[in-house]
């Protein structure tokens, strides 16, 4: 719950100062180019993506996942520790 609470300060910080838009879900959408937020008023969950110099995008949501990608391609890790990748010839995920 502590880090739900932080995450949610954080989402709130990062939110404030940037463009943002409400889409069709319901879903307040804002970025600035390089880092980006949502959050899904429905579920109460949100996600924060942050693009580095090598055009690589961390996205990190709330309940405890975790993604790194660039150009359709990535690895996922979600919070039960289940992580995914995704290549150019292959795809799955291991437990």
């Amino acid at each position: 719950m502590k880090a739900l609470a932080v995450m949610v300060l954080f989402l709130t910080s990062s939110l404030l100062g940037q463009d943002c838009v409400k889409n069709a879900r319901g879903e307040t959408v804002c970025g600035n180019g390089k880092t980006a937020a949502a959050a899904n008023p429905n579920t109460g969950r949100g996600a924060v993506a942050q693009k580095n110099s090598n055009g690589v995008t961390t996205t990190q949501t709330t309940s405890g996942g975790k993604a790194k990608t660039k150009n359709g391609m990535g690895v996922a890790q979600g919070p039960n520790g289940k992580t995914c990748a995704k290549g150019k010839y292959e795809e799955g995920c291991t437990k």
